[in-house]
């Protein structure tokens, strides 16, 4: 039996005072006969752990018994301040020590944790998206935490990258990161086609500060994103919407590009976009709303989607 699963059984008998062997496995993420096993180890290492048959039974600690195993370990105590974000923890691979760390303080303190547990909840994906883990990013985890340089793809080029912090943007993950030139720059974790932990530790930039970097060039990067512009024309129920609609940014900086309105209250707008692909299917959005000018190439292909459109509905 691993010693971390043994302390984390342990914490949360004593804790919760009865569990059954099926929320003990779904807790501990184990078979419900490795419980078995696990409450038949630590009863013969002296643990007085028994068995409460009936209903409302389940495994017990005899009244009155406390472990001192409350210990936090390093990597424990770090993810406390992550302790608002079971999803993003179980996708970076901290599941395992959040939960010990949770266990140990609750063990101290009572029922605190648990309190605001059920108080403050904080969902960070966006409404009406569902973002997939992306496959790497325990391996870029384990690199932001160890301070280990991080061979990576991403696009056409192989990086050797210095991982400095990782945020999570609307489901989105992102990772702060030097590269060779020394610069820090922002990698969108799910681009990455490969990503290796090495065993070279960087010299971490002491004065780094995460949230105010992020803060800075979010706004940057979203608008580095931003490659192309159509002009396009918009009505009032376009404008009055556009920031829900499209990305903030390239609504922002198409506002600002609007001319007086025309005689129906329609206006001229520079609008930027990722790509025509993705400028096709955003534009779409707006349905009669919006009006491509230029470029002709995504105007008919607009004008096509229409006139389907038109076919569909009769």
């Amino acid at each position: 039996m691993r010693a971390s699963r043994a302390i984390a059984l342990l914490l949360l008998l004593q804790n919760r005072r009865a569990m059954t062997a099926a929320d003990l496995a779904v807790e501990l993420e184990v078979s419900e006969r490795t419980v078995q096993r696990d409450v038949a180890a630590l009863a013969e290492a002296g643990v007085p752990v028994y068995a409460e048959r009936g209903r409302g039974g389940g495994y017990r600690l005899v009244d009155g018994y406390r472990t001192r195993l409350t210990g936090l370990e390093r990597a424990e105590a770090e993810v406390l301040h992550l302790a608002g974000l079971p999803g993003p923890l179980r996708e970076m691979g901290l599941a395992g020590q959040a939960l010990a760390a949770r266990l140990k303080v609750a063990a101290v303190v009572g029922d605190a944790p648990a309190a605001a547990v059920q108080r403050f909840h904080l969902d960070a994906p966006a409404w009406f998206r569902e973002a997939a883990t992306p496959p790497l990013l325990p391996e870029v985890s384990r690199a932001v935490w160890e301070e280990r340089v991080l061979h990576a793809r991403y696009g056409s080029r192989e990086r050797r990258l210095e991982p400095h912090g990782l945020v999570l943007k609307a489901g989105q993950w992102y990772l702060a990161a030097r590269g060779p030139s020394g610069r820090m720059a922002s990698y969108r974790v799910d681009r990455f086609e490969t990503a290796t932990v090495t065993e070279d530790r960087f010299d971490r930039d002491q004065d780094f500060d995460l949230a105010a970097y992020w803060d800075t060039s979010a706004r940057e990067f979203a608008r580095a994103m931003l490659r192309e512009r159509a002009l396009v024309r918009l009505s009032p129920l376009a404008v009055e919407n556009l920031a829900i609609l499209l990305e903030p940014a390239a609504a922002a900086d198409a506002l600002a590009t609007a001319g007086p309105p025309d005689g129906d209250g329609w206006v001229t707008v520079t609008l930027p976009l990722e790509s025509w692909e993705i400028g096709y299917f955003e534009i779409l959005r707006l349905g009669p709303e919006a009006e491509v000018l230029q470029p002709s190439a995504l105007r008919t292909r607009l004008a096509e989607a229409t006139r389907r459109a038109a076919a569909l509905y009769g």
